[in-house]
């Protein structure tokens, strides 16, 4: 067969001519044997008159206009390169090892087409061997843009040292000797340590300024995985994939107490770099912990000269390379509901895949929420999501967020037509929109967008599953701006990708002390107690507290001072583990939450009473029911069955409105329904009771996922 083929921005064109058996092979071919992180969305054939060449080219790439097409993610090494490790004389424990099945990709790329010369591999001169591997056809490396050698890549370093071999030993030597080690990674730098070491994991918490909030942990294999975690085949499956993201998997035997504080789960990952194999081929320990070493709300570090700074001096060993990181990441995190994958955090190995739709979104900037941040653009019917971001009220993280818009509209060639954010007008996301919104658009503004954030949340699970008509949502979260200008959380909606109605809600309670009761869940349970006739001296919980305090918060909530109305879903839950003597102060987002699902007793079936009467769901008599049997039953038991009472109270308002409005489609979304317990409880019950249920998968439910929602609603006015 003879013809070319040309890289373009707004893809692959190949032109070919051969006997028609030939060709029919051929794009059959294109398919079956592409590389396993390939996606090929679809394959346009049209026919050509004439002959174009007498033998099979590649011609240089060509840029069009305002045309792209998508940029890989960031893919784990492969078992190929693991084995040319150990095997190529010129790659013997090269920690920068690639070919075109895995390697660096979103992170190294500077403009588009993806080529060598747009990305941060563009400085290192390829050595004779590397350029003949990298032009030959036949070679796994052929055309492969990091593709680099122990002559001619980047290199690691540790105070001037750039012997591999040497740094390999050195640092794995000071992890089993229970030392701290900084060290650049893909996306950023990392800290690392013995993962059994108590001592050198407080030490990492001292440098991040993280009190409690789990680490992650790299295991040297899957096996290794099996002895301290339960393992199903689906999260087998997520852990061993070319993404290898951080799974979060329920815990079978204790690692050491200072990695989870307690939590009976761990955020568990295989090695996804050559270097993290080379470095368990020296160890001897089972595992690592293996976190960003950011300062806890900052963005991760990505610049030498920075982490240098930054890092040097509190750790044993501070290890550098020269490559650039052009676009910083983190690890992605995900989880399995029922089998199938729900994503926690969004970043390397997902980001820049796009989520398809069926109609155009082109031109659409959504700036997204304040909190665990993602921003996307539309690009014809391709929504294409930012990197976990983070929170933006971290001046850091702000600043981090602005530049990465910019560099997406430049490197996506993207032209904004309309913008769209969120509902709350204090959020800095929002404020950069209304900036934003200050530019022209053939001599007008922009047109902006302001989208609700619960809505938000509803739609970009509609948006994933493809669904484009009215559904039953319940928006479940800690904290989104309503229309009426309280703080909504517990909502229930009737929607369509375009407006919103709200059918019902958990009743307002109040908030002492506004967002200081989010980190002291106390304060609110004095206000559900308010009216209750349950005495606060026989409340366990309180007796650690201030009386005098106490005295101050309730003549805040009797006053009603500096206490906002709250119908939050994730405050309850809050109140619930508060009462239970879980968590009492809240050193991380979701605490309470997570420790009052930890210790659910997964077999209890009960429930407690709940009133709903005129939209409003009241659950006073289940924080009463739960005080009063505290006494007679144990916390998971009480757990499970407050979990339960949700689930139930989900299905009771849900068929309701299925009554009234004929819907039977319902989504779930929001951050509460990362609670494993309570989403799978619910999913079971609403199936038994006929509902067809949806949940996120391809988008956190939590705010990472907002900006897909907000993006889809402002499209309708396109």
């Amino acid at each position: 067969m003879t013809g070319n083929i040309v890289n373009r921005s707004d893809g692959v064109l190949i032109t070919v001519s051969g006997e028609k058996n030939q060709i029919d092979i051929f794009k059959l071919g294109i398919k079956k044997q592409s590389p396993s992180a390939a996606v090929i969305k679809k394959i346009i054939v049209n026919q050509i008159d004439s002959i174009v060449a007498d033998s099979f080219n590649i011609l240089p790439s060509k840029i069009l206009e305002n045309q792209i097409t998508e940029i890989s993610p960031d893919i784990a090494v492969c078992d190929d390169c693991l084995n040319d490790l150990k095997t190529q004389t010129h790659r013997i424990d090269y920690p920068f090892i690639n070919c075109t099945h895995c390697g660096p990709r979103f992170s190294i790329i500077k403009d588009l087409p993806y080529d060598r010369i747009n990305t941060t591999m563009s400085m290192f001169e390829m050595c004779g061997v590397c350029r003949h591997e990298y032009n030959e056809v036949e070679d796994r490396r052929f055309h492969a843009q990091p593709v680099a050698c122990n002559n001619c890549g980047p290199r690691y370093s540790l105070k001037g040292e750039r012997g591999f071999q040497k740094i390999i030993k050195e640092i794995s030597s000071k992890i089993e000797q229970g030392k701290v080690i900084a060290i650049k990674g893909l996306g950023g730098y990392n800290l690392i340590c013995n993962a059994q070491s108590d001592n050198a994991i407080l030490r990492i918490r001292e440098i991040k300024g993280r009190d409690s909030k789990p680490f992650a942990v790299m295991f040297r294999d899957l096996k290794t995985i099996k002895d301290y975690c339960k393992v199903t085949n689906d999260e087998k499956e997520l852990l061993e994939s070319w993404r290898k993201p951080i799974v979060i998997l329920n815990e079978k035997k204790e690692l050491c107490i200072a990695i989870n504080s307690g939590l009976k789960s761990i955020g568990a990952m295989l090695p996804y770099l050559p270097f993290h194999y080379l470095l368990f081929d020296q160890l001897k320990i089972p595992a690592i912990i293996y976190t960003s070493a950011n300062n806890s709300g900052e963005p991760i570090i990505s610049d030498n000269l920075m982490a240098n700074q930054n890092l040097s001096k509190k750790v044993d060993a501070f290890v550098s390379h020269n490559r650039k990181i052009e676009n910083p990441l983190d690890d992605s995190v995900v989880k399995t509901i029922l089998g199938k994958q729900q994503i926690i955090r969004r970043a390397r190995g997902f980001v820049p895949s796009p989520i398809e739709l069926d109609y155009t979104v082109d031109g659409v900037f959504a700036a997204g929420a304040e909190l665990k941040n993602s921003f996307c653009i539309g690009k014809n019917n391709s929504v294409i999501m930012s990197q976990h971001i983070g929170d933006l009220k971290n001046f850091e993280t702000y600043a981090f967020y602005q530049k990465t818009v910019f560099q997406f509209f430049e490197l996506f060639r993207f032209k904004t037509r309309i913008i769209t954010c969120d509902f709350h007008p204090d959020y800095l996301s929002t404020q950069f929109a209304e900036n934003l919104n200050s530019e022209n658009l053939n001599g007008n503004k922009i047109p902006i967008i302001k989208v609700q954030h619960h809505h938000a949340h509803i739609v970009s699970c509609m948006a994933e599953n493809q669904l484009n008509e009215k559904v039953i949502g319940v928006s479940f979260d800690g904290t989104g701006y309503g229309t009426d200008g309280n703080i909504w959380g517990g909502e229930f909606l009737i929607c369509d990708t375009k407006s919103f109605d709200r059918y019902a809600h958990f009743d307002y309670v109040k908030m002492p002390g506004g967002d200081l009761a989010v980190g002291q869940p106390w304060r609110i349970l004095l206000a559900y107690l308010n009216n209750s006739q349950i005495k606060i001296e026989n409340l366990d919980c309180l007796r650690n507290i201030d009386k005098q305090e106490i005295e101050l918060v309730l003549k805040m909530i009797q006053q009603d001072i500096n206490s906002p109305l709250t119908s939050s879903a994730g405050r309850l839950f809050d109140v619930v583990a508060c009462i239970l003597n879980l968590c009492n102060k809240q050193t991380f987002d979701a605490e309470a939450p997570i420790r009052l699902e930890s210790v659910a007793d997964k077999t209890e079936t009960g429930f407690y009473p709940f009133e709903f009467s005129n939209g409003i769901l009241n659950f006073n008599k289940t924080i009463d029911a739960i005080i009063s049997s505290i006494k007679n039953e144990s916390i998971p038991v009480v757990s499970a069955k407050f979990h339960n009472t949700i689930a139930q109270a989900i299905k009771h308002v849900s068929v309701i409105m299925r009554k009234e409005s004929g819907l039977n489609k319902i989504i779930l979304s929001g951050g509460v329904f990362q609670n494993r317990f309570l989403l799978e409880k619910s999913i079971q019950i609403l199936n038994k009771n006929k509902f067809e249920v949806f949940t996120n998968h391809s988008v956190p439910p939590n705010d990472g996922g907002i900006a897909l929602g907000q993006l889809v609603v402002a499209s309708n006015y396109l």
